[in-house]
């Protein structure tokens, strides 16, 4: 199949993002979740209710805790609430509780004071740039991440059209986070049709003092690039494009990826297969781990997953059909796994998941 030809898929799509926001809001506080929302997860079998230092319960309704090794009945998603149908959802907890980023219509924008219950708002963008429109002549904006740093909110997304890697990726910054209130810092990175690889689906690691970049869809699959904190654009001594991880012999479907550091190591979340078609999707959520940021990263058998490996961690269960397009919040009571996919139970609609992610005696997550 010529470049040209491979599926991207995934507009409609992704879920929450920053690994690294705990650490800049560790003086917030959140409203604890109300008691009835409480009660309802008790009375549901799915919850955990430990407090936070900074006062924040942490209530987050989860499923069963399953076997953390190879899984076949993976927990159902944590209850959530109120307007759901989002992809590539991307969080971030804020003063006045959490945000919730999603593709299409400017960024979707869903606040909820509990991480429980979301309500939609207006756009993140009041208006779309032009470098938008140059690739995607609808203006449609996909997968944004959001995260928070130096009294600053960042946030990336990407503009494309399905099947292309006319891309780019762009920024926009808000010291509110508010809707509206968002400034364009112009475009990050690009890729063209001549290009081998695709410049969608971003993801913000910061880490020892340095800021990267994870992207790629299809095509050679993901990379990742150094970025200039003072800017969040790319930085302009270190140009170095670095392959992360691929599929050759599956077509390139990789991508989404997320990169989350915890007890030294680096662990680098995609989703494989295929996204966007209802209740026809096969996404499935990967993991694997290595030392430094930028790889090699490796599977739990070894296998490099620049040669398609990688973990299963979720895949299709029961009516959760196609979970993808993965980001992790670090909140009060854990790391928390954000996706969406699609409801076998409600006409295959997109809907959002969650999800606490447990880790093993070998330091390898798992979601429960």
């Amino acid at each position: 199949m010529s470049a040209t030809e491979r599926p991207h898929h995934r507009r409609s799509r992704r879920a929450f993002r920053p690994a690294t926001v705990l650490a800049c809001l560790a003086m917030l506080v959140v409203p604890a979740l109300p008691a009835a929302a409480v009660d309802q997860t008790r009375r549901a079998g799915h919850v955990s209710t430990t407090t936070g230092d900074d006062g924040l319960l942490g209530s987050l309704p989860v499923g069963d805790v399953v076997d953390p090794g190879p899984q076949q009945n993976y927990p159902l998603p944590g209850l959530v609430t109120g307007d759901l149908r989002a992809h590539d959802p991307s969080m971030v907890r804020t003063p006045e509780g959490y945000r919730l980023f999603a593709t299409h219509d400017g960024v979707q924008l869903r606040t909820s004071p509990d991480r429980v219950n979301f309500q939609r708002n207006a756009a993140a963008l009041a208006s779309i740039p032009q470098w938008v429109y140059d690739r995607s002549p609808g203006g449609d904006v996909w997968a944004p991440d959001i995260s928070y740093h130096n009294g600053t909110y960042w946030l990336y997304y990407s503009a494309s059209t399905f099947g292309s890697n006319n891309s780019a990726i762009g920024l926009a910054t808000s010291t509110s986070g508010q809707p509206g209130s968002w400034q364009d810092r112009g475009v990050v990175y690009s890729t063209n049709s001549g290009s081998n690889h695709n410049a969608i689906d971003p993801s913000l690691l910061v880490t020892g003092g340095n800021w990267w970049l994870s992207f790629g869809s299809h095509w050679t699959g993901i990379k990742l690039i150094r970025i200039d904190p003072a800017t969040g654009l790319r930085h302009s001594t270190d140009r170095t494009v670095h392959s992360l991880a691929s599929r050759p012999s599956a077509g390139g479907a990789v991508e989404a990826p997320y990169i989350l550091e915890h007890d030294g190591d680096y662990f680098l979340f995609v989703s494989f297969d295929r996204c966007c078609a209802g209740t026809n999707s096969t996404y499935r959520i990967m993991v694997g781990r290595a030392d430094n940021p930028t790889g090699p990263y490796r599977d739990r058998n070894g296998t490099a997953m620049t040669s398609g490996g990688g973990t299963q961690i979720l895949a299709s269960h029961q009516n959760i059909i196609g979970p993808g397009g993965q980001s992790v919040l670090r909140d009060s009571d854990g790391d928390l796994l954000v996706y969406h996919y699609y409801d076998a139970n409600n006409s295959g609609i997109e809907r959002l998941g969650v999800n606490l992610l447990g880790w093993d005696d070998q330091g390898w997550p798992y979601v429960y």
